[in-house]
C-alpha cells in the first residue's frame, strides 16, 4: 500500500510545532528569520513561508510585518454582556488582571463624546485612561469619559487614589457614588493601531486592533460613561452574551 508523503513544508511545520510545545520557542518569543530557517532546513524561503502560514492558521504563530514571526499567546475571551466584568473575566481564565492609570484630566466633550454621553457639545467631562494588563502583558487601552455635571469631584486626588486601589471602575462608582455600572450598548470594529496605542500595547504600527465603543448607564438609566477601548487583536476574543439581562 502506498502512503502519501507529507509535503516538506508540512514536515517543517510539524517540527516547529513540536519545538513550540516543548518550549524551545516560548510564548511571545521570536522565531529565527526566514533566511535562517531556510538554511536550517535546507529549503527555500517559499517553503518556510508555507510552513509558517500553516502554523499561523492554527493560531500558534503570529507574523508582525517588519518585526518578524512570534509564538502566539493564548487568546483571552471577553464576554460583552450587561455587566462590565473585565477583572472577573480574566481571573476566571487564570490571568492576573491589573490596570495602570495612564492619565486623568478634565476635557471638553467633542461631538463623539457628547453624542455618547447624551450631553451638549463642549460640556466638561472627566477623561480616565488606563492600560489593561494580563499577567503584566499589555492587552488593552481604555479611555472612559464621565460627565462632570454628574460627578463634579471625580478627578479629586482622593477619588483617583480609590480608583487605583479598587482597580475597577464599577467598584469605584459603587463605593464613591452608590452608582451601578451597566452596559447599555457596545459597538465593535477593527482598525490599525495608532502610534500612541502601539507603544502602550507593544505592537507594530501595522497591526490590527479591536475597537470597542460602549455606553454605560446607572441603575436609573442615566448615561454615566462613554468608553473607547482598544484591544490587541492577536490576544483578545470578544463574544456577545445572548441574555444581556444577567
Amino acid at each position: 500500500m502506498n502512503h502519501e508523503v507529507m509535503p516538506i513544508y508540512a514536515q517543517i511545520a510539524a517540527e516547529l510545532r513540536e519545538n513550540i510545545h516543548q518550549g524551545v520557542y516560548e510564548v511571545g518569543g521570536q522565531l529565527p528569520t526566514e533566511t535562517k530557517l531556510a538554511e536550517q532546513f535546507a529549503v527555500n524561503r517559499h517553503t518556510i513561508r508555507q510552513a509558517i502560514a500553516l502554523l499561523k492558521n492554527e493560531g500558534l504563530l503570529r507574523v508582525d510585518r517588519g518585526r518578524g514571526t512570534f509564538v502566539a499567546a493564548k487568546t483571552i475571551r471577553y464576554a460583552i454582556g450587561k455587566r462590565v466584568r473585565y477583572n472577573q473575566t480574566l481571573k476566571a481564565q487564570g490571568w492576573q488582571a491589573r490596570f495602570q492609570l495612564l492619565r486623568t484630566l478634565e476635557v471638553t466633550a467633542d461631538i463623539p463624546v457628547a453624542t455618547g454621553l447624551e450631553i451638549n457639545y463642549g460640556e466638561p467631562v472627566a477623561l480616565i485612561e488606563r492600560l489593561g494588563l494580563a499577567d503584566e502583558e499589555p492587552i488593552s487601552v481604555g479611555t472612559g469619559y464621565f460627565p462632570l455635571k454628574l460627578f463634579p469631584d471625580l478627578l479629586e486626588p482622593k477619588n483617583i487614589d480609590i480608583l487605583r486601589e479598587k482597580q475597577s471602575i464599577s467598584q469605584f462608582l459603587q463605593q464613591v457614588y452608590g452608582c451601578d455600572h451597566i452596559r447599555r450598548s457596545t459597538c465593535v470594529s477593527a482598525r490599525l493601531v495608532q502610534p500612541r496605542d502601539a507603544q502602550w500595547l507593544a505592537l507594530g504600527l501595522n497591526q490590527p486592533i479591536l475597537l470597542a465603543e460602549s455606553v454605560n448607564v446607572d441603575q436609573m438609566g442615566n448615561v454615566i460613561e462613554y468608553g473607547v477601548t482598544r484591544l490587541r487583536g492577536d490576544r483578545m476574543e470578544l463574544f456577545f452574551e445572548n441574555d444581556l439581562t444577567k
